[in-house]
């Protein structure tokens, strides 16, 4: 397929036809999951309105009249298709049997498109008031059509009944839909905190590569000015271009850490408890260590929490580590966290059971380029996530400490609860 075509097959799935399509389909055949709360079969109580409510919710048509009223008709027509082919009942009499659901669809959109539905995502309680105040009339119109219709008669009990079929499902179809976004919110926040976490890690290379420039800027200008004193003009024009060039590569890194560092400040202003940065810790670790295909087990023991504005260094520093301890597991293995308090520090221990560091590499692992990770051509990693763990536990004005064996590894690091807590 060219790429002309799968544009045009992305954009056709992504039209307001195809979606109100898809609803009105979706309600027609979701609808006849029914139960039947009158005498005989012309008024039914089925899935067709939750379907209807819940897909408008999570897609948003563009005309909710018109899904409506196409939605209405498709219903209508789908049931009267069902009747020719499994009742003996006429057409006409078909049609006039099922018409009156066409009206509920028309008037449930239409109250939903005069309160502008949009403005009330955001508002649960008021939003399942709404729909239930349009379904009621929706149900009530409909149900006296059908009585003028097939002239049939009815009772109170009947109002009671559609009165709280339509609170139940107006405020079900509400409730799983909050349900559905509070899960996507969650998700993205995880992802922008991960996303973050790692990028804070390179702020903190970018800062330290920042200062390297500066000095060799500085020293080759030093150099073109020496060569320049002693007359050797065409090294000296080389030394002057080499140093025009670092400025310039100085300039484009501070563009870089400046943006960096807008995503990155967000540690200053959200916030999150101890106990939801070490879920969204074990939850991304868990998967790193499915896709290496490693059976791994954690355990949690958390003696303190409290809310912290540090996510984005804490996320950058239980990550790396937690990942370090991950790789260090061959096939099966156990990982545990242990938080607490000893006043006034915060102490956070991670224990892993993986092969454990060369005694006589422990003493440098902290050091820029210490890796023991290669890829299949023999080529080092960068080696830099230690040193990024160091720096921030710095920062943090804390201290980290690490034990190893064969059995494994501890990481111990302690921080000054009032440089973490909110």
């Amino acid at each position: 397929m060219s790429f002309s075509k799968k544009y045009a097959s992305k954009h056709f799935y992504q039209t307001d036809g195809f979606i109100v399509g898809i609803i009105a389909l979706l309600t027609a055949v979701l609808s006849e999951v029914k139960v039947v709360p009158f005498d005989g079969e012309v008024f039914r109580f089925g899935l067709g309105s939750i379907t209807f409510f819940l897909l408008i919710l999570i897609w948003s048509p563009i005309s909710l009249i018109r899904t409506g009223s196409v939605t209405g008709i498709t219903v209508v027509g789908f049931r009267v298709i069902e009747d020719f082919f499994i009742s003996d009942i006429t057409i006409s009499a078909s049609v006039w049997s099922h018409l009156p659901a066409l009206l509920f669809y028309l008037v449930f959109a239409l109250g939903l498109h005069t309160i502008k539905i949009e403005r009330y995502k955001t508002f649960p309680l008021i939003l399942g008031a709404w729909a239930t105040l349009f379904e009621l009339i929706g149900n009530i119109l409909e149900y006296i059509m059908r009585h003028g219709l097939l002239h049939q008669t009815n009772d109170f009990r009947d109002w009671v009944l559609l009165f709280g079929v339509a609170l139940f499902r107006s405020y079900f179809v509400v409730g799983l839909y909050s349900s559905i976004t509070v899960s996507e919110q969650k998700k993205r926040m995880q992802e922008m905190l991960e996303v973050g976490s790692e990028l804070y890690g390179e702020v903190l290379y970018l800062q330290k590569s920042m200062n390297h420039i500066e000095q060799i800027t500085a020293e080759s200008f030093d150099l073109y000015r020496k060569l320049k004193k002693n007359d050797q003009h065409q090294l000296s024009i080389k030394a002057l271009r080499i140093a025009q060039e670092i400025h310039e590569v100085k300039k484009d890194s501070q563009r870089i850490l400046a943006g960096l560092m807008k995503v990155t400040g967000r540690e200053n202003s959200d916030t999150l408890f101890l106990a939801d940065v070490l879920d969204l810790v074990v939850v991304a670790n868990e998967k790193y260590g499915e896709l290496l295909k490693k059976k791994i087990t954690f355990y949690i023991n958390l003696s303190v929490n409290f809310e912290t504005n540090q996510l984005i260094p804490l996320l950058a520093l239980l990550n790396n580590l937690t990942a370090n301890a991950v790789e260090s597991i061959n096939e099966n293995g156990e990982i545990h966290f242990d938080i607490r308090e000893e006043s006034p520090h915060i102490c956070f221990v991670i224990k892993d059971s993986g092969k454990g560091i060369a005694e006589e590499d422990v003493s440098i692992i902290f050091e820029p380029g210490y890796t023991t990770k290669f890829d299949d051509e023999g080529v080092a990693a960068t080696g830099i996530g230690l040193s990024h763990v160091s720096e921030i536990v710095q920062k943090l004005e804390g201290q980290i400490q690490v034990e190893t064996s064969a059995k494994g590894t501890i990481f111990q690091i302690r921080i000054p609860i009032k440089n973490i807590r909110k």
